[in-house]
């Protein structure tokens, strides 16, 4: 999408959440997730076709570590091989990109904690 689409949408999933971006947001805003800075609804820039910049829109962004979190509900089903391609995009840019179902976001929060905390030890394991 075109970069005032994309920060339109944006705009919109910011202000109606679904419930679980709302409940991850809840847990990571305000530096509340190990001190760690989220951004939601985040645009990232991945190509340019006659002179357009296009953009992917991101459900949380991490800058420190370049971290992407999608949270994947039903319509994430209908809509795997996009989905499939978007992450490979975003990963040839550099980011690392961890997925989330609605409902481990909602139900089991711990275990979501823990896949961020293990592939976040892991980059700083990289950087010594």
């Amino acid at each position: 999408m075109r970069y005032f689409e994309t920060l339109q949408l944006a705009r919109d999933h910011r202000k109606n959440p679904t419930i679980a971006e709302k409940a991850f947001w809840g847990k990571v805003k305000n530096k509340n997730f190990h001190g760690l800075k989220f951004n939601r609804q985040y645009l990232i820039e991945y190509k340019e076709v006659m002179g357009n910049k296009l953009y992917y829109l991101a459900d949380f962004h991490n800058f420190q570590y370049k971290l992407v979190i999608e949270i994947d509900g039903r319509i994430h089903e209908l809509q795997k091989e996009y989905d499939d391609e978007r992450e490979l995009d975003i990963k040839f840019m550099g980011y690392q990109v961890l997925r989330f179902s609605n409902d481990e976001v909602i139900y089991d929060w711990e275990k979501v904690e823990k896949k961020i905390l293990e592939l976040l030890a892991s980059l700083d394991s990289l950087k010594t």
